[in-house]
């Protein structure tokens, strides 16, 4: 049973930077890809950023790019997402995904950027 633990979350303020972490059970180059999504307070979860295991190409949503970044240590088996320069509307919960035949979920981890 695959699983993924999400850590790094918390409050920041407006222009802070936060990492997130995705820990999982599972090599990460097992999955064909790994990524973030989010989802804030009464809308759809969206996509913020993807990793691909083979190559290492990433995708990411337009209102992230330049802001965020995905990276991965092969070693600790763990994804982060680097965030800077944070805006209120990056408040959500971020939910780390890895796909294989299925898609995989961790728990989620709250950020909360205030104005």
């Amino acid at each position: 049973q695959v699983q993924l633990v999400e850590s790094g979350g918390g409050l920041v303020q407006a222009g802070g930077s936060l990492t997130l972490s995705c820990a999982a059970s599972a090599s990460i180059f097992s999955f064909n890809t790994m990524g973030w999504y989010r989802q804030a307070p009464g809308k759809q979860r969206e996509l913020v950023a993807t990793i691909r295991s083979d190559g290492g190409s990433t995708n990411y949503a337009d209102s992230v790019k330049g802001r965020f970044t995905i990276a991965r240590d092969s070693a600790k088996n763990t994804v982060y997402l680097q965030m800077n320069s944070l805006k209120p509307e990056d408040t959500a919960v971020y939910y780390c995904e890895a796909y294989k035949y299925r898609e995989y979920w961790g728990q989620g981890t709250q950020v909360t950027v205030s104005s």
